[in-house]
């Protein structure tokens, strides 16, 4: 909100094409203004992802927001992301409101809905405006988006609501980034020209001095101020909002190396479980795509899914069933998590058309249970303990399938809930098949703690693995790119323009 004065302690972070860097440099901001002494929470609108992460208040949130909150130093909490869209067809998600799924709706319906979920916007948003100093604001694609600016909840139609500066965000390692800065403020009315602040051109490569010339045309055409260039951070990590990088990890080690692979459903979610297995020093990791030859692994790993009889038609129609019953004939080990979990059974219910039309399916029949989708998502953040080795485990669950059957009695961990979110007491987790050669469990995150990566790591082939502190490197590249921000933008005037 803005007083009279102009000062206000929301500012967004708006970008002119998906991934120009809104979510980093809102993660970035938010631990620079931490480091100096101020309350800070980052907040979004809307989003639209299939990667969530599970709140303190035990609800559902992006991903993005998750790790904006790290940078705060803060739990994420659903006041930081009202609104979530989870894609389940090309044309409907699911509507998840404060962090509750409240319906399935097409385009059209939800184009009707947005000025209901705008209340819940507002609201939540007020809320974090009286707790904190500064509310920092990521947008969602780009505001110049035509055929959605009516009832835009996402960019300039929240700035304009709650009266608040704009940061626009491009990336000039895309190319075009002079035509994307001036096509995005020409296509912005009047009211919304005169809310952008300036500009942030982020991920530069080479001599700043080459590039200072577009910068002084820039800024005598628009009139805006160039805030900064941020630099391109090689080697860099942050959880991705939703895109999966299909790249290839390139190893340079002489210890054992594990050979892994994760089919790309069509309706993947939460790949965000295999960024540190991308990151490991011994781990050949490979996402697989649509039309891929599945390749020879030691382990394969079915990931989450938002539509899992959709995502068996999938792994149908790419060759994999055939290739993952070869690579159980030769030995090899198979990971499911959370949706890849359901498919290793031997249906799949879904009464109530929670991700579909009503009805049921057959999926792989590996082990003997059954999962039937019920109206309530399963939303806990857990503690426990691997059957394997009494390996110390932490996650969290987001799935409306209730699993049961004989093979579920050999369970993969024993859990229980923590911040609120679950009973107190223990419950089991997942399946090890009897002959020890597959391994199911609805808890995403399993891979990021060294004790229950360890042992995973170790039961699918890997000896002598490496340890690595996936948070600490998470908090190392939070670090970076507050440091880079520092260099590159004046930091003490925001906070004075701002009111900080």
């Amino acid at each position: 909100m803005s007083d009279a004065k102009g000062k206000s302690k929301t500012l967004m972070v708006q970008g002119c094409t998906s991934d120009a860097g809104k979510s980093t440099v809102v993660a970035g901001l938010c631990r620079v203004l931490a480091r100096r002494g101020l309350s800070v929470v980052p907040f979004k609108p809307q989003n639209m992802a299939l990667n969530s992460a599970v709140t303190v208040d035990g609800g559902e949130i992006g991903r993005a927001q998750a790790v904006q909150a790290q940078a705060c130093g803060l739990e994420p909490h659903t006041d930081m992301n009202p609104v979530l869209l989870k894609p389940n067809t090309d044309i409907g998600a699911q509507v998840i409101i404060h962090g509750k799924a409240i319906s399935e709706m097409d385009a059209v319906s939800y184009h009707d809905y947005k000025a209901t979920a705008m209340k819940a916007v507002l609201e939540s948003h007020q809320r974090l405006v009286q707790q904190y100093e500064a509310v920092l604001v990521e947008g969602a694609g780009s505001p110049a988006e035509i055929n959605l600016r009516d009832n835009d909840i996402a960019n300039m139609g929240f700035a304009e609501a709650v009266d608040c500066p704009v940061i626009l965000v491009a990336d000039i390692d895309k190319g075009g980034v002079f035509a994307h800065l001036c096509g995005t403020l020409a296509l912005l009315s009047e009211s919304e020209q005169q809310r952008v602040c300036g500009f942030v051109i982020n991920r530069f490569r080479g001599d700043i001095a080459l590039l200072q010339s577009g910068l002084d045309w820039l800024e005598e055409k628009t009139g805006k101020p160039v805030l900064g260039v941020l630099n391109y951070l090689h080697g860099f990590h942050l959880e991705a909002e939703d895109a999966v990088n299909c790249s290839s990890t390139a190893l340079s080690t002489d210890k054992p190396t594990l050979k892994v692979v994760v089919p790309v459903f069509s309706r993947i979610s939460n790949h965000t479980d295999f960024d540190v297995l991308r990151l490991h020093p011994q781990v050949d990791f490979q996402f697989v795509g649509p039309g891929e030859t599945p390749p020879p692994a030691d382990l394969i790993i079915l990931p989450g899914s938002k539509s899992v009889l959709a995502d068996m038609q999938w792994l149908k129609d790419n060759g994999w069933v055939e290739a993952i019953q070869k690579h159980l004939r030769y030995g090899g080990k198979l990971l499911g998590i959370c949706g890849g979990f359901q498919l290793l059974g031997q249906e799949i219910h879904d009464p109530l058309g929670i991700e579909g039309e009503p009805g049921s399916g057959k999926t792989l029949g590996l082990l003997d249970f059954s999962t039937t989708l019920e109206a309530e998502k399963q939303l806990h953040r857990v503690t426990g303990e691997l059957s394997l080795d009494q390996a110390q485990v932490s996650g969290y669950e987001i799935h409306a399938g209730i699993s049961t059957g004989p093979a579920l009695t050999q369970y993969f961990a024993r859990v229980k809930g923590v911040d609120g979110n679950a009973d107190a007491e223990d419950k089991e987790d997942g399946v090890v098949s009897s002959d020890g050669q597959i391994i199911g469990t609805y808890l995403h995150g399993v891979l990021d703690e060294q004790s229950a990566r360890s042992v995973i790591l170790q039961w699918a082939g890997l000896r002598d693995s490496e340890e690595i502190d996936y948070h600490a490197l998470r908090e190392r590249d939070i670090d970076r790119l507050a440091d880079e921000l520092e260099r590159a933008l004046d930091i003490g005037a925001m906070i004075e323009q701002q009111g900080w």
